[in-house]
């Protein structure tokens, strides 16, 4: 805050930013002049004058006459001030925080070397980075982990409201992280259980991600499943890429280029969670946006008010002014013959 004796805080502008706790106090200001008519009406017989001849514009204009005005004008200034004072003048600034309940979120992703195949564009496992990514921008103050799988399955990021962190790892994800082959959903939601059981986020999800059967790993999906519900946690498959029965009847070799839907299926509903598959890129744009709206984050709004209180400046130039009309009462300035 600026210096009390700043002439600043008597601008018209500033005068107007101030919200006034006790406005009706400003409307006693017009009355400031008429209190000295009063006083001048009630003791003017009472006066004693002493009669001198002079000019009356020689002596307006005189010097010595303009100070006599000084002692008045003081006090005017004095009492004007105080009732600016007791109308209290604050600046007040609102700020609107949003804050979260805090949901707790792995996403579960499969890089095996099926998720290379290009039913979806650039290949599954680029799509389903970039909606990941997407997702996580849309999420407000949750915290979100990452684990990855093929033949075992890593812990890649531990959960973090940190988002630009888990943007970095996305980056990072390619499909030799994981030299051992296979599709180990089972170990990977067991690792997401584990992260998670301990946690006191109000809602616990693993969204798991991948287009094949479990065929690796030392614990069964179903075995992962039941504990994920075991723990509260609630668990969401997506399958990426065409399924099997979509396959050509004439094909010689179905590959796990096609997905076999049951196995997820059978994880979502163990987990109380719900399954989704994804054919092309909007589908699975489509299915992030339904678990985004399913586990919408419980936000409030907290209103916070910062409140400044500006009346000891006016109090500090209302002193000023009565110390001046005191210290000049007595002197040359005023009429000598008055008490």
């Amino acid at each position: 805050m600026e210096e009390w004796y700043s002439l600043k805080w008597f601008r018209y502008d500033v005068l107007n930013s101030f919200e006034w706790v006790y406005p009706y106090f400003l409307y006693l200001l017009p009355f400031v002049p008429l209190l000295f008519w009063l006083r001048d009406a009630l003791y003017r017989k009472h006066k004693q004058k002493l009669v001198i001849t002079y000019n009356p514009v020689k002596g307006f204009r005189d010097w010595l006459t303009l100070l006599r005005l000084i002692q008045p004008v003081c006090v005017a200034l004095a009492i004007s001030l105080i009732l600016v004072c007791l109308a209290r003048p604050q600046i007040i600034s609102e700020r609107t925080d949003q804050y979260s309940e805090g949901i707790d979120i792995m996403l579960l992703l499969d890089i095996s070397d099926s998720m290379m195949e290009k039913d979806l564009s650039p290949n599954r496992l680029e799509a389903a980075k970039t909606v990941a990514r997407q997702f996580i921008k849309g999420r407000l103050q949750d915290r979100i982990g990452l684990i990855i799988f093929a033949g075992e399955a890593v812990s890649l990021c531990p959960l973090t409201t940190d988002y630009e962190l888990l943007y970095g790892f996305l980056d990072e994800i390619k499909p030799d992280m994981i030299p051992t082959p296979g599709t180990a959903i089972g170990s990977a939601l067991a690792v997401a259980v584990n992260r998670m059981r301990d946690t006191q986020g109000e809602s616990k999800v693993a969204i798991l991600i991948s287009d094949g059967d479990n065929t690796s790993g030392n614990l069964g999906p179903a075995t992962s499943a039941q504990l994920a519900n075991a723990f509260g946690v609630k668990v969401y498959t997506i399958s990426v890429g065409r399924p099997k029965k979509a396959a050509r009847q004439d094909s010689t070799n179905i590959s796990n280029a096609f997905v076999d839907e049951s196995e997820l299926k059978n994880i979502a509903g163990l987990g109380n969670g719900k399954y989704f598959r994804a054919t092309d890129n909007t589908a699975l744009e489509t299915v992030f946006k339904q678990i985004d709206q399913l586990e919408k984050v419980k936000a409030r709004n907290v209103v916070s008010r910062d409140i400044s209180d500006f009346y000891r400046i006016y109090l500090y130039w209302a002193v000023l002014f009565l110390l001046v009309a005191l210290g000049t009462k007595s002197t040359f300035m005023t009429n000598i013959l008055e008490d």
